[in-house]
């Protein structure tokens, strides 16, 4: 092994060390970031439940509601060390509480001490989560290091710039309600679009033309959508899930839609242009009729798995309010109309931009390799 390996090697391990280390270090400092919270943290001790009732409601449905009893440590503030008695109610379906267990660290508030044993008492008001979330952070992080690599990494960079610009673009919004939504949510989409597929896949011909496909998929499906919901009136949508919002309700669904099918438009984008140039640089000389040929078969391939991603990510967040319907009751048409005409019409509009993209995509990656083959 020459010098120059052994030095790489070395770097390589240094950085990995390094690496490792901040790892540690993060997860540690989330387990001991106590003092940075102005809310009082406990962490439970011991737990006892010391009361159990049956409830059967009006269509027979049976749950269990339980009383525990807390002892917690405090980790903050004045009252830091002290232990303090806490009260939990939760039932078996746990659908608005919890039970919770020894070394869970809660959100509390300090009641009253109790003036024959002084003891402190107080209320449970939520739950600290951050160190789950730093897990669940880092193995989305290694995962993506592992398997991408380089690319892994500049897709994280590109995540974490678009969450950034989507929390700017909403910030603005909230501030200047005069404002169309639509156009700062359209300018946020091109820079997306832009950010995302420069950083992780260069400067070169298949990402200028996957960035075009998508841009017009994207807006080819909004304005679709928009002509239909216009020709119909909008019959059909239930809004009641946005009735809280004080802004107009249907700009919002249409800005949430616009936002919800981009990145699936964007998947089906670079896949098109990275099989063609992939097939172009293989043969300089193949036929343009070879190229709409197979663009159009991968194509195929890849619209029913994208449709079907788009439909079960919608579908999926409505399925414990369906349960709940269903158990009181509640018909299906019914029940399917109040939770999934949103979902069903955010999936139906991805699917148009999907499918839309795949002629799109294909001649606007063949302008891109004729200019190329032009040039050899």
């Amino acid at each position: 092994m020459n010098p120059f390996s052994k030095l790489l090697i070395k770097k390589q391990l240094l950085f990995l060390s390094l690496f490792v280390l901040f790892i540690v270090a993060t997860i540690v400092f989330v387990h001991n970031n106590h003092f940075l919270y102005d809310r009082t943290i406990v962490k439970v001790l011991e737990t006892e439940v010391v009361e159990k009732t049956e409830v059967i409601h009006p269509l027979d449905n049976i749950d269990h509601l339980y009383t525990q009893q807390l002892t917690a440590e405090i980790k903050n503030g004045e009252e830091k060390g002290k232990l303090i008695h806490l009260v939990n109610e939760f039932s078996t379906s746990k659908a608005y509480d919890h039970e919770f267990e020894v070394g869970d660290e809660l959100f509390v508030d300090i009641d009253s001490t109790r003036a024959d044993t002084g003891e402190l008492q107080g209320t449970i008001k939520d739950v600290k989560r951050d160190k789950y979330l730093m897990y669940v952070a880092w193995v989305f992080v290694l995962v993506l290091l592992i398997v991408g690599r380089k690319q892994g990494l500049l897709s994280i960079v590109s995540l974490v710039i678009n969450a950034l610009l989507l929390s700017f673009a909403l910030d603005v919004y909230l501030n200047n309600a005069n404002w169309s939504l639509l156009m700062i949510c359209s300018i946020a989409a091109v820079l997306f679009t832009v950010i995302s597929l420069l950083l992780v896949n260069g400067f070169n011909e298949k990402t200028y033309a996957a960035i075009i496909a998508t841009l017009l998929g994207t807006f080819a499906s909004l304005f679709i959508v928009w002509v239909v919901l216009w020709a119909t009136s909008e019959k059909g949508l239930r809004y009641e899930e946005l009735q809280f919002i004080t802004r107009p309700y249907h700009v919002v669904f249409l800005a949430g839609l616009f936002l919800g099918s981009l990145g699936a438009i964007m998947d089906v984008a670079i896949t098109m242009s990275s099989s063609m140039f992939h097939m172009f640089e293989k043969n300089n000389n193949i036929p343009v009729k070879a190229l709409i040929k197979s663009g159009m078969e991968i194509g195929k391939d890849i619209m029913g798995t994208m449709t079907n991603i788009l439909f079960f990510v919608y579908v999926s967040g409505s399925i414990p309010i369906l349960i709940l319907y269903f158990k009181n009751g509640s018909p299906l048409g019914f029940a399917l109309s109040m939770n999934l005409s949103l979902e069903m019409a955010r999936a139906l509009a991805g699917g148009i931009g999907i499918v839309l993209t795949i002629p799109i995509g294909l001649y606007v990656t063949i302008f891109f390799i004729n200019r190329k083959r032009t040039r050899l």
